[in-house]
């Protein structure tokens, strides 16, 4: 039986990835059908649970359809193959078995669905609030580490990466290596000041890069973080990457400043008509470079973005997520290899890329010893305990469980001045995780479904 299971999958495994050409002239009616296949090539009742989801989405035509006609209709069919192949197939379908059967062996665990990996914390802008700010640009992350990480991802059943920073284009051999992983889909945060045409063209030729470009709004609130004529430089970007049917996406951060300018549709519209088929919110905490309490979004601000990207979800056609306000759509709190980690660019392997602080480094750890590490065991066993999903956060929403964590044996900051949130801001942030308390909770016990 189980060799027929894997005959059966193979077949339709290469069926899917064959017939991706052909889906681009497929009606809606047969767009829907194909979600019956992804269906039988899984064996994670969670996956199936989503794709049926997905597909009841697209049977009411939600804007979530229009996004994903657009990623086989608009987009550069090199590019399309390469992602859908590298995401949809190896990540989710293939990379979910792999990880179900790892945590099923002997002494297995289920490992996360991805790594964030930043090769460089060098950057060329010198924005304020950076949260990598503080990080030592003296390092770079060796490419043969990277090159040996990404391969014991693989083997766990990771086929998605995500390349944060510093400034990850700022390094010539990184394009290189997304290359050599033709296997894998990277999602590259980045600032976009160096997608020129030349770029962009060694982005179509790899095929699996998916840029995410930040900016803190319109033109105004952009350049007063980034520098005078840096938006300029983002649209710019924009505009060459929808002419070469790229998928990307646009990244902001919320603040005090910026909350309602990032949260509304005519920015959101905007990107939309830039051609971003993805956005991610994130909320400024205090870390990094410069940290300043007055740039945190108010308790009030936070919660408003929550029911802003719900909204956007059901009216807009763009994929929207936000990294704190979707702990009900992933179960709280993903870090610590719970569903991801952070790798910085000295290889300290850090539960998220905002908690600065590792128990080892990857340049003498194997990925899944990790992953299985001390602190990462005592960090999901604590998001194993947590009712309210809205509060997900160890720095922002439950400080107390940073503090325990980051003073455990063997356990170090990352970068000088990484302990301010255990000394100097430690109160503000008890404060500031009761104050939002009161919104989430409220909105936990009347806005959500618990059955």
């Amino acid at each position: 039986m189980k060799l027929y299971d894997d005959i059966r999958r193979f077949f339709l495994v290469n069926v899917l990835h064959h017939g991706l050409g052909v889906l681009s002239t497929f009606s809606d009616k047969n767009l829907i059908r194909t979600t019956y296949w992804m269906e039988k090539i899984t064996k994670r009742d969670h996956y199936k649970r989503a794709i049926r989801s997905i597909r009841n989405l697209f049977e009411q035509n939600h804007p979530s359809f229009s996004v994903f006609k657009k990623v086989l209709r608009e987009t550069n069919t090199h590019h399309r193959k390469r992602l859908v192949k590298a995401f949809f197939i190896n990540q989710l379908l293939i990379g979910s078995n792999r990880r179900k059967a790892f945590s099923e062996s002997p002494g297995g665990f289920y490992p996360p669905g991805l790594m964030v990996i930043s090769p460089t914390m060098r950057c060329n802008l010198n924005c304020y609030g950076c949260y990598a700010g503080s990080y030592d640009k003296g390092n770079d992350l060796p490419i043969e580490v990277i090159d040996r990480v990404l391969n014991e991802g693989k083997e766990l059943g990771m086929f998605f990466a995500v390349i944060s920073g510093g400034e990850p284009f700022i390094r010539d051999d990184v394009v290189k290596l997304f290359e050599r992983h033709k296997d894998v889909a990277f999602q590259v945060y980045t600032h976009g000041g160096l997608l020129d045409e030349k770029m962009i063209g060694r982005i179509i030729k790899a095929g699996n890069i998916l840029p995410a470009i930040s900016l803190e709004g319109f033109e105004e609130d952009t350049d007063r973080r980034r520098g005078k004529g840096h938006y300029k430089k983002i649209m710019n970007a924009m505009r060459l990457l929808k002419e070469n049917g790229v998928l990307f996406g646009f990244s902001s951060t919320q603040t005090r400043e910026n909350a309602d300018i990032i949260a509304s549709d005519a920015f959101v519209d905007h990107m939309v008509d830039m051609g971003c088929t993805i956005g991610w919110y994130f909320t400024y905490v205090p870390i990094g470079r410069e940290p300043n309490l007055n740039l945190m979004p108010t308790p009030e601000q936070r919660d408003s973005l929550r029911r802003w990207v719900r909204h956007v979800r059901n009216t807009k056609p763009i994929l929207v997520a936000d990294f704190w306000n979707d702990g009900p759509v992933v179960g709280g709190c993903i870090a610590a290899g719970r569903k991801y980690l952070h790798i910085n660019a000295n290889g300290d392997i850090e539960p998220c890329v905002f908690c600065h602080f590792a128990e080892h480094n990857i340049k003498d750890t194997p990925l899944k010893v990790a992953l299985n590490s001390k602190v990462f065991r005592f960090i999901r066993q604590t998001q194993e305990k947590n009712p309210n999903p809205l509060r997900p956060c160890m720095i922002i929403d439950h400080p107390e469980v940073f503090r325990e964590a980051a003073s455990m044996d063997g356990v170090y900051f990352t970068h000088d001045g990484a302990d301010n949130v255990v000394t100097d801001i430690s109160n503000f942030l008890d404060h500031y995780a009761a104050d939002y308390a009161h919104f989430s909770e409220k909105a936990w016990r009347e806005e959500y479904d618990h059955e």
